[in-house]
């Protein structure tokens, strides 16, 4: 397994070893043992998976008060992964990272508890999986505007397919301090 930093360090992208042969593949997809030995040593608690349809951007979501870490791959498919720092205070604070996950570079993306989460399928259908340290907390769930000007995220699509939710959210700069993450 390979891991590496982002331009947001505490984003990182991970590479699983891939065992191939005539009958295909083999991949860990977790292994408490050698995330702890790359750094990450998140406590997941709960596992999602989606289905989605080419153009369907989902996010930019987080949790607060019970934020959520995520580990995020792609079963079939391919999607834009874009994380964004809401820690308040945080140096990079406002500043995002986006990712191409495929099934065919089997790339994981770890994003911590403080940023926020979205992705955007980019081929006809995405099974997307990711881990999470914090229960879903429907109390708890917050989001920023995918197309907030302040972020200018370079997302593949202009007219995404949104949620009715996702359509509501707010820009970063119009969100309360006590509704974002705090720095420490």
């Amino acid at each position: 397994m390979k891991c590496y930093s982002t331009v947001l360090p505490e984003v990182k992208i991970i590479e699983p070893a891939v065992y191939e042969d005539s009958r295909g593949f083999f991949l860990e997809t977790w292994n408490s043992a050698q995330y702890v030995q790359a750094g990450i040593t998140a406590n997941f608690v709960q596992d999602n998976l989606s289905l989605s349809a080419k153009g369907v951007l989902r996010g930019l979501h987080y949790q607060q008060p019970n934020p959520q870490g995520k580990l995020v791959y792609v079963l079939q498919g391919e999607v834009f992964d874009v994380a964004v720092d809401i820690r308040y205070g945080s140096p990079t604070f406002g500043q995002w990272v986006g990712v191409l996950l495929s099934a065919l570079n089997r790339r994981q993306l770890y994003i911590p508890e403080g940023f926020a989460h979205g992705f955007c399928a980019v081929s006809d259908t995405v099974l997307f999986a990711y881990k999470c340290t914090a229960f879903y907390s429907p109390a708890s769930e917050k989001g920023v505007c995918w197309n907030d000007p302040g972020l200018n995220i370079t997302w593949p699509v202009s007219e995404p397919i949104l949620s009715d939710k996702d359509k509501q959210y707010r820009c970063l700069s119009e969100i309360a301090r006590e509704d974002l993450i705090k720095y420490e």
